[in-house]
């Protein structure tokens, strides 16, 4: 039987690395190593306890049991952009990192070759939707762009465990593959509300009227069906995401 367990997720990924030169590829992957160790010693959260699937230039981290949820989106994701700045200080801007991020809370339980459970896919599906690329490409000056789901956003944010206004937060619908449900965008030095995100149908963006712990609004839930991921199965039976091969080989 497998465990239940609810686990802190991160998932990052540079824009533009497949237009880059190799060398220029290879200084993103080790910036993105350094900058994420950085940013998680300086928000306490034992970088060496993560287990992380990295691709080049992604990375999946599952943070482990009790790892706290307002240290990875405040002190984590300003020195992260912090970092992210001072490794671009000089470059031409065909060069520069640019990160699109996603923090969200929900099932991961250790399987034989990873993780099972509604969060890793979940959050991948953040990460890739269109509304968070747009978010970057519409602040061009920015080096971060960041969505939490609504579980995160309320129980984080919205309460106040964090130096954020919720204001700072634009509340966006999500629609990718079997996955629907709300987000939240902060991108650093820029006003979320004003950023043209091409046509995203944003609903309501009252930051009081979020929606409940797990984000997903009445009758977002698809029906039975199977899709692909990374060219691996997934069924989705109802809130019951089961991984027939492994999607996201997780090491320590």
């Amino acid at each position: 039987m497998t465990r239940f367990g609810r686990r802190l997720l991160l998932a990052v990924d540079a824009k533009g690395y497949g237009g880059v030169d190799v060398l220029t590829q290879r200084q993103f992957q080790e910036a993105i190593r350094r900058l994420l160790g950085e940013a998680a010693d300086a928000a306490g959260l034992e970088r060496d306890r993560w287990s992380t699937q990295e691709g080049g230039d992604s990375v999946l981290a599952v943070l482990p049991e009790g790892a706290s949820e307002p240290d990875l989106v405040d002190p984590f994701m300003r020195q992260l952009d912090a970092g992210l700045r001072a490794f671009n200080h000089g470059r031409v801007p065909e060069a520069w990192l640019r990160l699109r991020a996603a923090v969200h809370f929900g099932t991961a339980s250790p399987a034989p070759t990873g993780f099972v459970g509604r969060a890793p896919v979940e959050i991948g599906r953040i990460l890739d939707s269109r509304v968070l690329r747009a978010a970057l490409a519409a602040a061009p000056g920015a080096c971060l762009a960041l969505a939490v789901s609504s579980t995160v956003f309320n129980d984080v944010v919205r309460e106040a465990y964090t130096t954020f206004r919720a204001q700072e937060f634009r509340e966006v619908r999500i629609a990718e593959k079997e996955y629907a449900g709300r987000a939240w965008l902060w991108v650093p030095g820029h006003d979320t509300r004003t950023l043209d995100l091409a046509g995203e149908d944003d609903g309501d963006t009252d930051p009081g009227k979020a929606g409940a712990r797990g984000g997903e609004p009445a009758g977002a839930r698809p029906p039975n069906a199977s899709t692909s991921i990374n060219g691996e199965v997934v069924n989705v039976n109802y809130g019951t995401i089961q991984m027939e091969s492994a999607v996201f080989g997780i090491r320590n």
